[in-house]
């Protein structure tokens, strides 16, 4: 491609842009002027009970601010409503793609709640473009399709185009030694995670229906959320009666983190420090500028019930129901751990570094939701990163191990 035809930045990033700095000027003022007023009340200038805006000359500076800001926010929409259409849209870099997929993972229901153009909707593709979903056309983009798909899907604040480094991608890879063909997902990672696995289902449906030859085994593969994601996947499909899952074999989780990542339980905890004092109670809200799909992290949250419940917000209340593996399919876990060597003090507690081996390997106190995978079907890659399962060499091979098996 043309590198001069490439773009770091489309017309719509900048309605985009002028929103995010809007509502977090806004925000911003909001938090700094609660802080104000909860130690006003505290002091005895403000009664307790009263609102969290402050009067006299300092509401009107709040005021001011907040009336300023939206007032700059509308003129750059209407700018930008006449000057957009004689801007040229070009091809995305490789480096806007990145910042992209990571602010739909850290902002992810916020962009789609505000309708953001650069919130990301589910889809599959290959080579960096949407594959159809008629037959006709989906033969068209797949030079010589097999009767193997397998479905690559990232993680939180990852895209499609995050699986090579180096000249390695582990989907090519598999199509070079093993008659398969690969298709990768891309999908907003703020959402909830039943949110995208409602909508993975319902995608998978029609790419099995719609592929040029009849698809004798469908994998899933996913890394890291994409893997609860997968999951979520196939729970929803037997809710809606869909048949792609009795073609799935096998199932392949790359870290990912079945029972939660204590980051996220970190980051809860912190909300509960906040909150406790009057002073920083009003802090506590940066500290929650957090996706659902990050909070789903929390425990690994798979159905729309399990966040929706009354105590899904209380710090250290897991309100998981047990989501069993598909009997019918062969289920592979792989964890990574930093450390060198079995039993080291970084295999045992920081595993990959971001997921713990029993939440990559389905361990759990709980023997309901603990997950039923045989020794044999599990790996831990020892002086490995979260982000290496991603392209590592050592990794694929196993994959391809796992996907010569089934």
């Amino acid at each position: 491609m043309d590198e001069e035809r490439i773009s770091h930045l489309h017309p719509s990033d900048l309605r985009a842009l002028t929103r995010l700095i809007t509502d977090a000027v806004v925000g911003g003022t909001d938090v700094t002027e609660a802080v104000h007023a909860a130690i006003a009340r505290r002091i005895g200038i403000r009664r307790r009970g009263e609102a969290e805006r402050m009067g006299g000359i300092s509401g009107l500076v709040y005021k001011s601010v907040r009336s300023v800001t939206n007032t700059v926010a509308r003129i750059s929409d209407r700018v930008l409503d006449r000057t957009e259409p004689f801007l040229d849209e070009r091809p995305t870099s490789t480096q806007r793609d990145a910042v992209v997929a990571a602010l739909n993972g850290i902002l992810g229901d916020y962009l789609v709640a505000t309708g953001s153009p650069i919130a990301t909707p589910m889809a599959l593709r290959r080579g960096g473009t949407t594959l159809p979903v008629q037959p006709h056309a989906l033969r068209n983009q797949l030079a010589e399709p097999t009767t193997r798909p397998v479905v690559w899907i990232h993680g939180l604040c990852m895209s499609d185009l995050q699986w090579t480094r180096n000249g390695h991608n582990h989907g090519h890879a598999l199509e070079r030694d093993l008659p398969t063909t690969s298709v990768f997902a891309r999908y907003n990672t703020g959402l909830h995670i039943s949110t995208n696995g409602k909508t993975l289902t319902t995608r998978l449906e029609r790419l099995v229906e719609a592929w040029p030859t009849p698809v004798e085994r469908l994998a899933l593969i996913g890394h890291s959320m994409g893997g609860l994601v997968a999951r979520s996947a196939i729970y929803y499909a037997s809710r809606k009666g869909h048949s792609w899952p009795e073609k799935l074999d096998p199932l392949i989780c790359l870290g990912s983190p079945h029972h939660g990542a204590p980051l996220e339980r970190g980051g809860g905890w912190i909300d509960f420090l906040l909150e406790r004092s009057p002073y920083s109670a009003p802090l506590a809200r940066l500290g929650q500028i957090r996706s659902d799909g990050i909070t789903d992290l929390r425990y690994g949250y798979l159905r729309d019930a399990d966040w929706q419940h009354p105590d899904a917000d209380v710090v250290g209340v897991d309100t998981r129901r047990p989501v069993p593996l598909p009997e019918q399919t062969s289920t592979y876990l792989m964890a990574a751990s930093t450390g060198t060597r079995r039993g080291d003090l970084k295999d045992r507690v920081l595993g990959d570094g971001l997921v713990p081996l029993d939440s990559a390997l389905g361990r759990h106190a709980d023997p309901d939701l603990a997950l039923r995978v045989p020794r044999a079907h599990q790996h831990i890659m020892y002086d490995t990163n979260h982000f290496d399962l991603l392209y590592d060499y050592p990794v694929y091979r196993q994959i391809r191990t796992w996907m010569a098996l089934t």
